[in-house]
């Protein structure tokens, strides 16, 4: 057999061929085989390894490089660990066994999604503590469970919890496709999720009285103010015959506030579901509903309760067929290691851009 144990294999497609051979297939994935790989690649390396276990048996590893200043936000490196099922009667070779045949092809379940992207995350991080260097910002890599089944009880729970916010995530990266031209495709055109909640103070009093400067007259400025913005992206989306994704949409999707029929409250709240395009500038766009809400007047104010984290979904495998959730899956090792290449030198960029203004 031309794959196992070949001398003279480069030890990051070693590490590859191992991955690919724990059976994380849905529906039923090895997760604690994962888990305890990811624990001894984190102990190799000297990261930080934190488990957080989402669900009983659903556990989110997360391996952590420091770096040299704690309040710059931190640099997200997202994968799952979770495959696709396979008919392996339709394979060459067991989609199992992390075969590479002699012209260097690797056969695997999740050899393009996303096992290669996970093994060139570990070594760009290891080849880059190898040389010595140290970046001003934090590296995360997080490993989650059940990405292929939805992240229901996954990373949908995860960015919940408290563990996720500590990361203090400030962009990141995640899968993206295999391309079977020379050029690398890169995904961005996804937008935003903010979920906000606008708060208005104001007198309180009996609900016989008219009461000036009330809460509700406050709030009512603001909700009309993000109403006509909505109103005109969805005229900038008809008009110009522009998929969703290339405007920012916006629901009003709660109020709160009240105590009883006839007590004017003095606090009232509006909930939103923005989701920003690509496009804009958030740094500006969170100054225009600063905006909106000093124009309402004295006492409102609004705070996010989620805010998505800016990010690119790219795997640098080019003259390669997109075979994902495919029979034969496979990648050749010479594309994997340009891809631990190209990580290796986009982590140093990364991890080493200066404080951006929202940072100062």
């Amino acid at each position: 057999m031309a794959s196992k144990g070949r001398e003279g294999e480069h030890p990051s497609v070693t590490l590859f061929r191992q991955y690919l051979r724990i059976r994380t297939v849905q529906p039923e994935p090895d997760y604690g085989a994962a888990v305890a790989f990811l624990e001894e690649r984190a102990r190799q390396l000297g990261l930080g390894c934190q488990k957080v276990e989402v669900v009983p048996g659903h556990v989110v590893t997360v391996l952590t490089w420091p770096g040299t200043n704690p309040t710059l936000s931190s640099i997200l490196l997202n994968s799952h660990t979770d495959v696709v099922p396979v008919f392996k009667e339709h394979w060459s070779h067991d989609p199992f066994e992390g075969f590479k045949d002699a012209d260097g092809y690797i056969y695997g379940r999740g050899a393009q999604d996303m096992k290669c992207v996970s093994i060139q995350y570990l070594e760009a991080v290891r080849r880059l503590k190898v040389e010595g260097h140290h970046f001003p910002r934090t590296i995360h890599m997080t490993f989650v469970p059940d990405e292929e089944v939805g992240g229901h009880q996954g990373m949908e729970l995860f960015v919940k919890r408290p563990e996720f916010q500590a990361l203090r995530a400030g962009f990141a990266l995640d899968e993206g496709l295999a391309s079977p031209t020379d050029a690398f495709t890169v995904f961005y055109s996804e937008r935003s999720p903010w979920w906000l909640r606008v708060t208005s103070t104001g007198k309180p009093g009996h609900g016989s009285r008219f009461i000036e400067d009330t809460a509700a007259e406050k709030l009512h400025k603001v909700i009309n103010s993000i109403l006509a913005f909505r109103e005109k992206e969805k005229q900038r989306l008809q008009s110009n015959q522009l998929k969703p994704g290339a405007v920012t949409s916006v629901n009003l999707t709660m109020l709160e506030g009240g105590v009883a029929y006839n007590v004017v409250p003095a606090t009232m709240s509006a909930c939103f579901d923005f989701r920003v395009a690509p496009d804009v500038d958030l740094k500006a766009f969170e100054e225009q509903l600063q905006s909106w809400c000093q124009a309402a007047g004295e006492g409102v104010t609004f705070e996010f309760v989620q805010a998505g984290v800016p990010a690119l979904g790219f795997s640098p495998m080019n003259h390669t067929p997109v075979l994902l959730h495919d029979h034969d899956e496979r990648l050749h090792e010479a594309v994997f290691l340009r891809g631990v290449d190209i990580y290796t030198q986009l982590l140093s960029a990364l991890a080493s851009v200066p404080a951006l203004p929202s940072e100062s």
